[in-house]
């Protein structure tokens, strides 16, 4: 599949691409080299062992990702070529994550009063095709949403962080597999992906590397 599918060639060309060499997990500033931590990320400790995305939330992208994740209600709604979009850049994602592939792929869950409502999961429409491309199990179900937290949305970093704090848990009874990688669509402040990461860390997971689609970040949009 062409990696702009859904988009002209030169919107393709102009995508915001989140350049390789920056660090595996802020992706903020520059790396020794592809899967690295920037020093002051290797100075943090944090139950991700990388957070990566495809492209910077702007432009085409934020238009694509808004399309996916609020169509018609149900699946029957969902947006195809901003679907395609997603998924490519999910798969960009995955290219340059650090470790190889994963023992398992996991989505971020919805609470069940809101995945009511939506119609679907758009973290488990990403995470199906990762799971396939990279030769791993999916198990949408290992993780629970405990709480219906309220919207991230214009929420601070701190706020972020107490929305989520305690909001997932693992399938009671279950155990985590090595090395998971955790997929989301969007990641702003990584608060949402650090905590359900938590939840498999405490489930007996060692590795916990998040993919997403798109990476809002603080200021200008981070591209190549």
């Amino acid at each position: 599949m062409d990696a702009g599918a859904g988009l002209c060639r030169a919107c393709a060309a102009g995508l915001p691409r989140i350049p390789a060499e920056r660090c595996a997990l802020c992706q903020e500033e520059p790396a020794a080299g592809g899967g690295e931590r920037c020093p002051g990320c290797r100075a943090r400790a944090g139950p991700l062992f990388a957070c990566l995305a495809g492209a910077a939330f702007a432009g085409a992208v934020e238009d694509a990702v808004h399309r996916f994740k609020y169509p018609a209600p149900g699946l029957r709604g969902l947006d195809p070529a901003a679907a395609a979009l997603m998924r490519e850049l999910v798969a960009w994602a995955a290219a340059r994550a650090p470790g190889g592939a994963p023992d398992l792929v996991v989505p971020v869950p919805l609470h069940p009063r809101r995945l009511r409502q939506r119609g679907f999961n758009p973290a488990a429409e990403l995470a199906r095709p990762a799971a396939r491309r990279c030769g791993a199990r999916l198990d949408a179900a290992a993780l629970w949403r405990l709480r219906d937290t309220p919207s991230q949305t214009g929420l601070g970093r701190g706020a972020r962080r107490r929305n989520v704090r305690g909001a997932f848990g693992a399938r009671p009874g279950w155990r985590a597999p090595a090395r998971v990688w955790l997929v989301d669509d969007v990641v702003t402040t990584g608060a949402t992906l650090a905590a359900a990461a938590l939840a498999l860390r405490r489930a007996g997971a060692r590795q916990v590397v998040a993919l997403c689609a798109a990476r809002a970040f603080r200021g200008r949009p981070r591209g190549s």
